[in-house]
């Protein structure tokens, strides 16, 4: 999660400097300018008069020349903004400086009042600037402004010396737009591009709109950052999500250091922390990594784990995410060790078989060695021509004489394609030992197979009524435990499978504002009030090679209460949803993993704000088939609680049904 954090903030610096050309200057010397050298440094066929030549040591003020009819007067040249102090080209790859006030005294170039530079389509805003010729050396001071497209950055003074490329930046404070960076970086832009972000300079805004699903835009500052060589520093650099106040979430990147290099950039930290609402301080560690254009920005994956599996693990672990690592040809592969902290404490196991009896024989209790607190997940992914590929490996003991019961895989290779004119999505897939959770039958599993998937998924809005549909149809060969036996059995399967989930608000409060300002402590987005009803339908059908066959039709029916706005302190948001579900079958599976056995079922969920953030999560299924051995009760359900802030979300789960639980986190985004 903190890595994409901390590679957003060296990118953006390294541009402060990058509209100086590193190479040379053209001096400005008027007396040195001749007809046909002006001719050749205009851009288009232009014509000019006799051409006056003042002195190199010049001073030019808007009060005493009109600089409009100056440039008209003597170069006889309409629609013109002479650019004065380093080149006259129009050239975007030279450096252009304009200014209220200009003047050159013994080879120090100096701009006053309202000062900017183009380079390379960047643009730079100042009061003065001054550069030297002779030392290669400059510097601005004074409401500063660099503008990238999309970035802003405010600095109060910047230096630097092309000589011994060394300078500095003193009170840096930016906004990235992390969607569009990549190409604000190498794109150039038009000088209507200042205009148009003017508005955006004040970086704390009064009010915002959530962005749902996406972290783009942050506000990050530094006292200072200095540059030696390729070598950029910054002794602590702060950034945070929240736009509004600055404060609900910060990252604190300590003893920053960064090389750019061509399209990349290394960098190094040392301990860092991520600080909620400028109270809990909790520290991580980001080590040393590179950044290149084809990675995602800000990767908020959590990279500590801090999980429960009493299946699989005997209870609780901890693990931690490694950096990707690249292979070769864009594939990665990400890794993370876990260590199984209620195993190594036990010093027993119940997660595995007796040995050499079968993967589906009941489980029993064994003794362990050190390999067995140890576990490891690993997932290799990359392109294929046009197709994407995921391979995902878990293993949950080193000792090798478990191996065969410890290991578990699974891999996919996706593509996009366009069928009966619209877009599906195409994949084939391999397993081995895959875990399936099938209602009131519990656990079953996949031993083996592989197979191919067609899918579309479609959602849209139609006069307020909210509608979903997934459609997915599929061949595979598959080794799985039988469906009233402990016998593996292995059989062809196909399936066909619709489902429609549709939304009708039945007396509804719409926000007047769906932008949200700091009265919104707790939610990034303004609550919809009011009632809902919401149905379902599905429709399945699965044949078997041995001529076996089941279908099913499902029928759903329930409404959605949301009370409350979620600003006030206590009990000021509650959530309840109902939905019955009834299935006419019909046919047998051969398996158990997949057989459709709950005829009648009631999804229940339930969400209460206690007091300020804290907020009780929980949905079940509650299984009313009349003939099933767990009629009234919960066959699925999940309980958690949450700290819900606008900025950030918290939260603690449990899961029952499989004895597994864990901690989750959010960053919330907006513009």
């Amino acid at each position: 999660m903190i890595s994409g954090i901390s590679q957003k903030v060296i990118l953006p610096i390294f541009l402060l400097i990058n509209f100086i050309p590193l190479g040379k200057t053209s001096d400005f010397n008027k007396n040195n300018y001749s007809k046909n050298k002006l001719i050749d440094q205009f851009i288009g066929d232009r014509y000019f008069k006799d051409i006056k030549s003042p002195s190199s040591d010049y001073s030019i003020t808007q009060k005493q020349i009109n600089f409009r009819e100056y440039i008209q007067q003597d170069l006889d040249f309409e629609n013109y903004s002479l650019p004065l102090l380093v080149s006259l080209s129009e050239k975007k790859e030279e450096l252009i400086i304009q200014s209220d006030i200009q003047s050159e005294i013994n080879n120090i170039l100096s701009a006053q009042g309202n000062v900017s530079v183009s380079y390379k389509g960047k643009f730079l805003k100042a009061d003065s600037l001054i550069y030297d010729k002779l030392n290669k050396k400059i510097s601005a001071k004074g409401n500063i402004v660099l503008i990238l497209g999309d970035q802003i950055f405010k600095i109060s003074q910047l230096e630097y010396s092309f000589i011994s490329e060394q300078g500095y930046l003193l009170d840096v404070k930016g906004y990235i737009n992390t969607a569009k960076f990549i190409e604000n970086l190498y794109s150039n832009f038009n000088l209507s591009d200042i205009n148009k972000l003017e508005n955006l300079l004040d970086l704390e805004k009064s009010e915002v709109l959530n962005t749902p699903g996406k972290v783009e835009n942050w506000i990050f500052s530094t006292d200072k950052m200095t540059i030696d060589g390729t070598k950029w520093r910054s002794k602590k650099a702060v950034f945070s999500n929240d736009l509004l106040e600055l404060k609900q979430v910060k990252v604190v990147i300590n003893s920053l250091e960064a090389i750019p290099t061509g399209e990349k950039v290394r960098f190094k930290t040392s301990l860092n922390y991520l600080i909620f609402d400028e109270k809990v301080s909790i520290p991580f560690w980001l080590g040393e990594r590179t950044l290149n254009t084809s990675e995602e920005f800000f990767d908020f994956d959590n990279r500590w784990t801090l999980g429960y599996d009493n299946l699989d693990k005997d209870g609780y672990f901890i693990g931690r995410k490694f950096n990707s690592i690249d292979i070769f040809d864009d594939f990665v592969i990400d890794l993370e060790p876990q260590f199984l902290i209620q195993r190594s404490l036990r010093g027993n196991t119940k997660s595995f078989v007796k040995k050499d009896d079968s993967i589906t024989s009941e489980k029993v209790k064994s003794n362990t060695s050190f390999k067995d607190y140890f576990a490891l997940n690993a997932k290799i992914k990359g392109p294929i021509n046009n197709w994407d590929l995921e391979i995902e490996k878990n293993i949950n003991s080193f000792d090798m004489n478990k191996f065969a019961d410890a290991f578990r895989f699974q891999t996919s290779l996706t593509k996009e394609i366009n069928f009966l004119n619209s877009k599906w999505d195409k994949s084939f897939y391999g397993i081995y030992r895959e875990r399936v959770w099938n209602g009131s039958l519990g656990e079953a599993e996949i031993y083996r197979g592989f197979g191919s998937r067609l899918e579309k998924e479609n959602s849209w809005v139609i006069n307020g009524f909210k509608k979903t549909e997934l459609l997915s149809l599929g061949l595979a060969n598959l080794t799985a435990e039988a469906l009233n036996t402990k016998n593996l059995v292995t059989k062809l399967k196909g399936h066909l499978f619709y489902s429609l989930d549709q939304q009708f608000p039945i007396s509804v409060e719409e926000p007047k504002n769906k932008s949200i300002d700091t009265s919104y402590k707790y939610i990034s987005e303004p609550i919809i009030k009011g009632l809902n009803f919401k149905t379902k339908l599905e429709a399945s059908y699965s044949f078997y090679e041995d001529g076996a066959h089941q279908e099913y039709l499902g029928l759903g029916l329930g409404p959605e209460l949301i009370l409350g706005n979620f600003k006030n302190k206590t009990f000021d948001y509650t959530r309840i949803s109902i939905l019955p579900l009834y299935k006419f079958k019909s046919g047998d599976s051969v398996f158990k993993f997949d057989q459709n056995y709950d005829k009648f079922t009631l999804d229940i969920a339930f969400d209460q704000q206690l007091f300020g953030p804290v907020v009780l999560k929980s949905n079940g299924t509650l299984d009313l088939t009349s003939d099933s051995a767990d009629h009234g009760e919960f066959i699925n359900s999940k309980i958690s609680l949450h700290w819900k802030k606008r900025s950030y979300e918290f939260g603690i789960f449990y899961q029952p049904h499989n004895q597994s639980g864990g901690i989750s986190f959010s960053l919330f985004g907006f513009k």
